[in-house]
């Protein structure tokens, strides 16, 4: 669908666009089959396909996603290689969630890809933003990553977390807003 890449490319999209009922269908889709996942015991096979069909792609057997798992969306969810996502993280992933290599994801984080405008008039329209996480990262738990944000390579997060900007790499960030606590020596 033309109006997925747009998406992608981020900033503000009309809600009238053509494309958004296709994507109401994956989203009601996607919700039976999070459904299912969350409260139906599977095996470790049935719940990595179910996952896969999520996120419209094969997951890494290195990556473990522990239930329950949850997104708006599905398929704009870019997962690395030996990634580990804990209990409850929520996904707002239209705009795009792209995860490096040996990233750590502790339960309860909100990864927002997707914001509003701040003119009422103008309310309804998506600022997609998509937010990138990079290689060896650890985000604590009941963290919240707001839309447009990079997480630098080898960074920390503490735990409860707001983060607002980019987090330089080899840093660790705490607090709400995040900010530099110190930097990490490699």
């Amino acid at each position: 669908m033309e109006i997925l890449k747009r998406i992608l490319q981020g900033g503000h999209i009309p809600p009238d666009k053509e494309g958004f009922a296709g994507i109401a269908k994956i989203i009601a889709k996607n919700a039976e089959l999070e459904q299912d996942l969350n409260c139906n015991h599977h095996t470790d096979a049935e719940k990595r396909e179910l996952l896969s069909e999520i996120l419209q792609q094969e997951i890494d057997t290195t990556t473990s996603i522990s239930l329950p798992f949850h997104t708006d969306f599905g398929p704009h969810i870019f997962l690395g290689k030996h990634d580990f996502i804990n209990k409850n993280s929520m996904f707002v992933d239209l705009g795009g969630v792209y995860f490096g290599d040996n990233v750590l994801v502790g339960p309860n984080v909100t990864f927002a890809s997707l914001n509003h405008t701040v003119d009422p008039k103008h309310r309804w329209e998506i600022n997609a933003a998509s937010v990138h996480i990079g290689d060896n990262v650890w985000i604590g738990a009941n963290v919240t990553i707001l839309p447009g944000v990079t997480i630098g390579k080898n960074a920390i997060v503490g735990a409860g977390a707001v983060v607002t900007k980019d987090v330089p790499k080899n840093t660790i960030v705490v607090g709400n807003p995040a900010h530099v606590l110190k930097k990490i020596e490699e």
